[in-house]
């Protein structure tokens, strides 16, 4: 039987007993962010996703191991409580893998990020995580440099991320670009095409794809094989056809998102949050809807893999 990653105050971060449980008798566990909960939706509807997430991993036969910081600790699997908790307590901090120390340091409540789940994941023995879309490269980033953290944690950290490809207010060209000099490998579920967030098709063509969670575990086992220090996957899953958000409305609302984005100054890590409230708020709640259909879709299929991958 494996034995149960070492955890506790000492380390920095804790792990919810159920997940502790799973990953020592070698059951199959699902990292989640909860970045989407605390900044990503307005409530009530961030904890309802952040509910829904979970029970779809739960109805795919795995475990979640939803991460944050709550009251100055950091943890690896959450009480309902605790979700309730990021979900609605207002002064929530955003958490990069770099922001993990110095927030244990502060105290306070903290969303991780693709990120800071990552490197809580991987510390954990996780394998599999799922997510709504990865950051990456910012657009104007040549100017001003400004390129998610994201997308470093997939080179470190050897965890499988299910994502809907990236989100779709960055420069997805050139995360891809960033990507695949990273080394990251980067696969289509089911097409050679890369998601596109809230709409189905991207337009941009992938080298690999996969047809099943067995294929994608079967692909996990290689990757581990292959490379000395392999580093991370993501797994570009895109939303159905009939959940997506109408591309043209998308695109059209985009543009106008982006330039009142470039008006106000906003860069960093306030900008996607700006920038995803805009479209919801210029589509009367359609990009919404379209993220959370998005996000359960991609909670399903990370529990179907990490099954697989225990099997």
């Amino acid at each position: 039987m494996p034995a149960a990653p070492p955890h506790g105050p000492r380390l920095g971060w804790r792990l919810h007993p159920e997940v502790a449980a799973a990953l020592a008798a070698g059951r199959p566990v699902v990292a989640l962010e909860t970045a989407i909960v605390a900044h990503g939706l307005p409530p009530p509807h961030n904890l309802e996703v952040g509910r829904e997430v979970e029970a779809a991993v739960r109805a795919a036969g795995a475990v979640p191991a939803t991460t944050g910081m709550v009251q100055g600790v950091l943890r690896i699997g959450l009480t309902a409580a605790q979700l309730r908790h990021l979900a609605t307590a207002g002064d929530v901090a955003k958490l990069s893998d770099r922001d993990l120390g110095p927030a244990l340091v502060r105290g306070g409540d903290g969303a991780t990020t693709v990120a800071a789940t990552l490197a809580l994941a991987a510390a954990a023995g996780i394998r599999v995580m799922a997510t709504g879309g990865i950051g990456g490269v910012h657009r104007g980033a040549a100017r001003s440099g400004d390129v998610s953290a994201d997308l470093l944690a997939l080179r470190r950290y050897p965890v499988l991320v299910v994502a809907a490809g990236v989100k779709s207010v960055l420069d997805v060209p050139a995360t891809l670009e960033r990507l695949e000099t990273l080394g990251v490998p980067v696969i289509g579920y089911g097409t050679r095409r890369l998601a596109g967030f809230l709409v189905h098709d991207s337009g941009i063509d992938l080298d690999w794809s996969v047809a099943s969670p067995a294929e994608v575990a079967a692909l996990l086992r290689a990757h581990r094989r292959a490379r000395p220090d392999p580093g991370g996957l993501l797994l570009a899953n895109p939303v159905d056809a009939a959940d997506q958000l109408d591309p043209a409305l998308h695109d059209r609302t985009l543009a106008a998102a982006l330039r009142r984005l470039a008006r106000a100054g906003i860069r960093g890590k306030a900008a996607t949050p700006f920038l995803l409230a805009e479209l919801e708020r210029a589509t009367a709640g359609a990009s919404r809807e379209a993220n959370r259909r998005l996000v359960l879709g991609n909670a399903r299929l990370a529990a179907a893999i990490a099954v697989a991958d225990r099997t």
